[in-house]
């Protein structure tokens, strides 16, 4: 909260800064060319300075307060636009570290607080069929993920590791190939968290012993994230090497001390 601050009046300064010592003595400019005011006594940098110090002495205070004003104006916006720049850049970077993981280390290494696997999407191992059900488990685990310090969800590989593919879910979907997959992914997200938070997932897809398994790299989200489950919201959170569910009071306090800024 206190960084936040301090770059916003940082900017905020330096534009009280630049509305003073540069827009007011251009803007003087302006105003001795257009009007010629007293060409022939002194010369135009002759004028803006003198103009300069008695703003600088108090001579002008309406006048310095409205440069002081625009300036500070300026300078907020700057560092609106700067703040978004970097939240941006934060991302593009953290995303960049993501994917430059190999997936064989990803799976080799095992589940743990960023990492987890799934067998499928819709594809029910256990009754050979395809159960819609089973997207839920997707979408608890990538709100824990998204409520905490995000993470990545491998999609076909089994808890113990074992690869399994993406091919039973690709023969089950209307489109079966990973755009068709991506899509299903990025609807189901949309539908029960929020279109809003669609940003926070990237897809990659890796071919391993000539199966595709599909890597969803997750990032926190910058507000809470709820899942309906039978009509009642639920917030899930990731700890340790599982996605635990919080009660009313845990995830009223929790989300108070994560979001409260």
């Amino acid at each position: 909260m206190m960084n936040k601050i301090s770059h916003f009046l940082f900017y905020i300064a330096s534009g009280c800064l630049i509305g003073v010592l540069i827009l007011q003595p251009v803007n003087d400019m302006v105003i001795y060319h257009m009007y010629e005011v007293d060409s022939n006594a002194q010369s135009s940098w002759g004028f803006i300075w003198e103009q300069l110090m008695e703003s600088l002495q108090g001579q002008h205070i309406r006048l310095t307060l409205y440069y002081i004003t625009v300036g500070s104006i300026l300078g907020f916006l700057v560092a609106l636009i700067s703040r978004a720049l970097q939240s941006r850049l934060t991302i593009i970077n953290s995303l960049n570290e993501e994917l430059g993981k190999d997936a064989n280390s990803l799976i080799a290494q095992g589940e743990g607080p960023e990492l987890e696997f799934k067998s499928s999407l819709r594809w029910d191992y256990r009754e050979t069929r395809s159960n819609k059900a089973l997207e839920f488990v997707i979408l608890k685990t990538i709100s824990g993920f998204m409520n905490s310090n995000g993470g990545s969800l491998l999609i076909g590989v089994d808890d113990d590791g074992k690869l399994l593919g993406l091919e039973p879910d690709y023969n089950i979907l209307h489109k079966k190939d990973s755009d068709g997959f991506e899509q299903a992914i990025i609807t189901t997200v949309s539908t029960n968290l929020g279109t809003d938070l669609c940003q926070f997932i990237h897809l990659v897809f890796h071919r391993i012993n000539d199966m595709e398994i599909c890597r969803i790299i997750i990032k926190k989200s910058p507000r809470p994230v709820y899942l309906t489950d039978k009509g009642t919201l639920q917030f899930y959170l990731r700890t340790g090497g599982g996605t635990r569910h919080l009660n009313i009071q845990e995830a009223t306090e929790y989300t108070k001390r994560r979001w409260s800024n």
